[in-house]
């Protein structure tokens, strides 16, 4: 364990914070919620910044960064299905293509990190659940909602390619 291994480990101890702001999404709750969703999400480029520079990029990290991505944007969409701002079926689409994503690099022998795609899909997904944690969304949601759908289908675009690029076919 390293220093950006342990970054992105302690991203997770944003989501049970995010949790408790959110089970009283008041405004001020709401805002809390955006700034401590947004300094972990700025963790990711930290951890990858520091791997990098220190010269310590390890399988685990690489295996764990993108866990820990999911698990940070997969648990507000949660909260937001459970407060009626997101459908269910949308953030099911997220879910699916995450999981696909996850469940076939598992089974690789050397782990890749995110395409130019995976990167822009993760930053849309950041954006549009700052905003739809935000109160913001209350007044205007169809900017957090045109974002959040935007995300999903950035999602899906990016998984394809993710798999296209590497060779995967509908072969069983």
């Amino acid at each position: 364990m390293n220093l950006p291994t342990w970054i992105t480990v302690s991203r997770l101890m944003a989501i049970p914070l995010v949790f408790g702001l959110l089970a009283n999404p008041s405004t001020n709750n709401r805002w809390w919620a955006v700034v401590v969703f947004l300094l972990a999400a700025c963790t990711d480029w930290l951890d990858g910044y520091l791997a990098r520079r220190l010269n310590q990029v390890t399988d685990l990290g690489k295996f764990l960064d993108p866990l820990v991505d999911k698990l940070l944007v997969l648990a507000p969409l949660m909260v937001l299905v459970q407060l009626g701002t997101v459908p269910a079926w949308g953030v099911f689409l997220i879910l699916a293509r995450e999981l696909t994503i996850a469940g076939w690099r598992v089974g690789q022998a050397t782990i890749t990190g995110a395409n130019m795609w995976g990167k822009v899909k993760t930053v849309v997904q950041i954006v549009a659940i700052a905003l739809l944690i935000s109160p913001i969304s209350q007044q205007y949601p169809l900017p957090a909602l045109t974002i959040f759908w935007l995300a999903v289908g950035l999602t899906w675009w990016s998984g394809l390619i993710y798999l296209t690029a590497r060779g995967v076919t509908g072969e069983s």
